[in-house]
């Protein structure tokens, strides 16, 4: 067998298990696993490596404007290279209606954005904010057959839809064959938690997390959970942070609600301590929903165990700490003034594997899954996630055995500053390839800004399905 590409030496982890055998890459796509290669234009020596699939991050804001009025502070250019650099080669980030916006010109808007800055593969969920606009049904049927193929829904901030609103987007989703992504908080549960704080002069960061009850998750899903149920609509449910959220979501799929979810590396490795710093020094780490406590990451970790949670995101969503972000109120802001998110896709893979493989917690069929099969699986991208024939040869190699402790400011993205400071993660992403073609190698970058690619999701979205994950 004659290839352009063959990575040997390495522990190659597929979906069938881990083998030894050579990685044959030709025009960009994987053309054998373990079988031998005897001549490649190109060979990759892998001994002692561990050999994954590209990083598949399907929730992640990349140059969108938040509900506050602020924007992100990474360009498709700046978060793509974040990514690529900790071993993520395709990204599914927002295309976020603005009011008065059709769902055409947001996906059009958004789309030149990508094509000019994505150094990485890229799909949109598209961001439904205001259902009365022009075409918005027509818009919606034609945007999924075109391959956009998810949506994403709020059931709190300014931008939340109501019950009929969130039915009506349900069913138009269900015969058109999309996903409905959800960002699941009952609003009026967490105004009346945040009032209450404000007027007793608890504002400080520190606060947040008791600004966003457990229970307005809980509810929240538990009803998303029952309109999925009901109309048969497949729902993914964004970051789950609570045990009472996971026993929903477990609860749901029991009586065979087509419903999956997942959950990010922030609630599953910080709890809301993390909050607790001096001044506004805490904002760093505020986000929504807030980290949480020990009993809820380990609520978590069983999740993802047996299956009740299926993927782990990054919720990418940076805002630097200074006047153009985190503190655009001011020194004096409380934390109802303070935009809420955490950079965190170059970080999610070395944390996962860290915490997966290196600390044994799950082994690296596992991880691989969580962290790339099942997110291309959920969400239709058909050419990536996996170490096989026929897909894209997106390939990242692992060196298990290499230590970095996180600095200050040492990412790649423009958030300024790594809520990781100072952890110390065992693994790291060496080499990454992208259809076939190196674009990180020990730490240096050759990707440039439009060489990523609109990833094309041409079949309706995966329904949830049970089974162990973990």
């Amino acid at each position: 067998m004659e290839t352009d590409l063959v990575i040997r030496g390495g522990r190659v982890v597929t979906p069938g298990g881990v083998t030894n055998g050579d990685v044959g890459v030709r025009a960009g796509k994987i053309v054998s696993v373990g079988e031998p290669v005897d001549y490649s234009k190109e060979t990759i020596d892998a001994t002692d490596m561990l050999v994954m699939p590209g990083g598949v991050d399907t929730h992640a804001h990349i140059e969108q404007m938040s509900g506050m009025g602020l924007w992100n502070a990474d360009t498709f250019e700046t978060a793509t290279r974040s990514a690529a650099m900790g071993g993520t080669t395709s990204v599914i980030s927002f295309a976020a209606q603005g009011r008065g916006q059709t769902l055409a010109e947001t996906v059009a808007d958004y789309s030149v954005r990508a094509r000019r800055g994505a150094m990485i593969d890229y799909a949109f969920h598209i961001t439904v904010t205001d259902t009365k606009v022009a075409d918005f049904e027509k818009d919606l049927a034609e945007l999924a057959a075109a391959g956009h193929r998810s949506l994403k829904v709020f059931t709190t901030y300014d931008i939340r839809l109501g019950d009929a609103e969130l039915l009506s987007v349900f069913e138009l989703a269900r015969q058109s064959g999309a996903l409905v992504c959800v960002h699941a908080e009952n609003d009026a549960i967490i105004a009346q938690a945040r009032d209450r704080l404000i007027r007793s002069g608890q504002t400080a960061p520190v606060h947040h997390a008791a600004s966003r009850p457990e229970m307005a998750e809980i509810e929240a899903i538990e009803r998303i959970c029952r309109f999925a149920e009901y109309l048969g609509q497949p729902v993914m449910v964004f970051h789950v942070s609570t045990a009472g959220g996971a026993a929903a979501i477990c609860a749901a799929r029991a009586r065979g609600a087509p419903v999956r979810a997942e959950t990010c590396p922030h609630y599953l490795l910080m709890t809301a301590d993390v909050l607790d710093k001096p001044g506004l020094d805490g904002a760093k780490w505020m986000c929504s929903p807030p980290q949480r406590g020990i009993a809820d990451q380990n609520a978590l970790w069983d999740a993802l165990a047996d299956g009740t949670l299926c993927l782990v995101s990054s919720d990418h969503a940076p805002y630097r700490f200074d006047e153009t972000g985190k503190l655009s109120a001011g020194p004096d802001a409380g934390f109802h003034q303070i935009a809420n998110g955490l950079p965190g896709l170059e970080t999610r893979l070395p944390l996962m594997f860290d915490a997966m493989i290196s600390n044994q917690r799950a082994g690296a069929e596992a991880f691989a899954k969580i962290t790339a099969t099942e997110p291309a699986a959920a969400y239709g991208l058909e050419n990536k996630g996996a170490i096989a024939p026929g897909r894209d040869a997106d390939i990242v190699i692992w060196d298990p055995e290499k230590s970095v402790t996180y600095g200050e400011n040492d990412l790649h993205d423009n958030t300024g500053y790594n809520p990781w400071a100072g952890r110390t993660v065992r693994g790291w992403p060496e080499r990454v390839i992208l259809r076939g073609r190196t674009i990180v190698l020990n730490g240096t970058l050759t990707a440039l800004p439009g060489d990523g690619r609109w990833i094309d999701r041409p079949a309706p979205a995966a329904t949830a399905r049970r089974g162990k994950s973990i």
